[in-house]
């Protein structure tokens, strides 16, 4: 599940490649909102990551696109 996590006053987003199922991610994010606490997400490979939920800007919980290889016309 891929998961974008934009952060106040970063220029870029965090992109998290995690094996857990979106209601599971969605519920951290609430839980983490609705006790002002930290937003702590363990990607695929078992690097965690930890936000202050008061610097979230926005998540973005989906499944992810495969890129498209080569030219277009």
């Amino acid at each position: 599940m891929e998961v974008k996590i934009g952060v106040q006053h970063a220029a870029r987003e965090l992109v998290i490649d995690s094996d857990e199922k979106a209601e599971d991610i969605e519920k951290r994010v609430s839980d983490a909102i609705d006790k002002d606490s930290v937003l702590v997400l363990t990607d695929a490979k078992g690097r965690k990551t930890i936000i202050p939920a008061t610097k979230l800007a926005y998540v973005e919980i989906g499944g992810g696109v495969a890129g498209t290889v080569g030219f277009r016309s």
